[in-house]
């Protein structure tokens, strides 16, 4: 009979364990901003540019609009973002910071090299397993599309 390889052996449990210290590492940090982790990640994205669509939003973030539409809506609640219907095209919705989102980059810009920091990495190892783990979801991306 066979059996799978042992869980310390599994790629996705070495995976799955990385992103949930990576997560716990990130929590208080952005508590301190009144943030979850995934408002973090829709910021990132609207910092570079905002007014982007809902559609371009999800795709980006690679989120469907049932996860990311109550995200916006909570973001909107505390005063980051605005939605608001496109004037070419009244169904799609465009997404806006607002003043107060625009100024949680500043103290979000340092978070990142906070957390990284942490890892015992130098940053071309840390560059290096970023593009790794782009390359492995790319290739699974391609294989289950």
């Amino acid at each position: 009979m066979s059996v799978p390889a042992p869980l310390d052996d599994q790629l996705c449990f070495a995976v799955y364990g990385a992103l949930q210290a990576l997560t716990r590492r990130y929590r208080p940090l952005l508590a301190e901003l009144g943030l979850t982790y995934p408002q973090y990640l829709v910021l990132l994205v609207l910092w570079r540019g905002d007014g982007l669509s809902v559609k371009a939003l999800g795709e980006r973030l690679d989120l469907d609009s049932g996860t990311l539409t109550p995200l916006l809506k909570r973001l909107e609640a505390a005063g980051l973002v605005a939605r608001r219907r496109a004037a070419e095209d009244e169904r799609v919705v465009r997404v806006d910071l607002t003043d107060r989102g625009r100024a949680l980059a500043e103290p979000a810009a340092a978070i990142g090299g906070r957390v990284f920091g942490a890892c015992g990495f130098d940053l071309p190892a840390l560059i290096d397993l970023r593009d790794e783990l782009k390359a492995l979801k790319a290739g699974l991306d391609r294989t289950t599309a």
